[in-house]
């Protein structure tokens, strides 16, 4: 018999299987990321829509703020030019406001009559005189009507007017008034007030306040109409006796001149 050689079951490292290796597929090296930061958001555009938006809202913005801007500036430059010449007109002619002063004040009926209905009703008549004085060499002041109230305490005790006049440079006015009352009706409480002043050695606390508008002229320059109050106190007085009116003391009366700026439907 001949001998039979056998190949050896071990494989020294070779592939002997054709087709096992012709099924095995290629392997390609890894595809490198091409972006440059990897953990970079990506840039989105934005619609052009929004820029326009942006855009005319800014614009708009800047507008309001350059009007408000101007606005400001130039009430402020007319605000410092009416200061200017304010203080120049102070500082070249010296205006000084006007005066008043009570000359007398005579009680010639006060009466306080309460009728069958428990309504108590006043009637009074006062003679009043003042006098206005303007102390400015150049200024001259045109008043209008005057009307005039007498009060004790908050009650009304007279009403009165004058007519308007125009008081010159370094000139004094004398007016003549007759304030009077006639039966009017007052509530409990007022009648309780004048009975209670009446008592007393000095009388009734007296309050005289007149209301006008005043314009200031000067050559051809003029104001404006202004308001103005003139409070007078100080001043006490008793009920007449029999026909002889009762003088009131004004040895204490004062008079104080203001100004009254109207605000729509408002004085201050």
């Amino acid at each position: 018999m001949t001998d039979r050689v056998h190949p050896s079951a071990k494989s020294n490292g070779t592939a002997t299987n054709p087709t096992a290796t012709a099924a095995k597929p290629p392997q390609f090296p890894p595809i490198k990321n091409q972006m440059y930061n990897p953990n970079r958001i990506p840039y989105r555009p934005t619609p052009t829509a929004y820029h326009r938006h942006n855009r005319r809202r800014c614009s708009c913005r800047r507008c309001f703020c350059l009007s408000c801007f101007w606005s400001l500036l130039i009430i402020c430059t007319l605000l410092l030019l009416a200061a200017i010449a304010g203080a120049a007109f102070y500082f070249l002619f010296r205006p000084k406001p006007p005066t008043f002063s009570v000359s007398s004040l005579k009680i010639t009926q006060f009466k306080l009559i309460t009728s069958s209905d428990d309504a108590t009703r006043l009637s009074t008549k006062l003679n009043l005189t003042l006098s206005a004085k303007n102390t400015n060499k150049k200024l001259i002041y045109n008043y209008d009507d005057i009307s005039m109230t007498l009060q004790s305490n908050n009650v009304v005790i007279a009403n009165g007017s004058f007519h308007g006049f125009s008081n010159g440079p370094n000139n004094v006015t004398i007016i003549h008034s007759t304030l009077s009352m006639a039966s009017e009706v007052l509530d409990a409480d007022s009648v309780t007030s004048l009975k209670s002043d009446l008592k007393r050695k000095r009388g009734l606390p007296l309050k005289i306040y007149l209301d006008t508008t005043v314009v200031a002229k000067m050559d051809k320059l003029k104001s404006k109409k202004v308001g103005i109050r003139v409070t007078c106190e100080g001043i006490h007085g008793l009920i007449p006796k029999a026909k002889a009116p009762a003088v009131a003391s004004i040895t204490n009366a004062k008079c104080k001149a203001d100004l009254r700026m109207k605000i729509f439907k408002w004085y201050f």
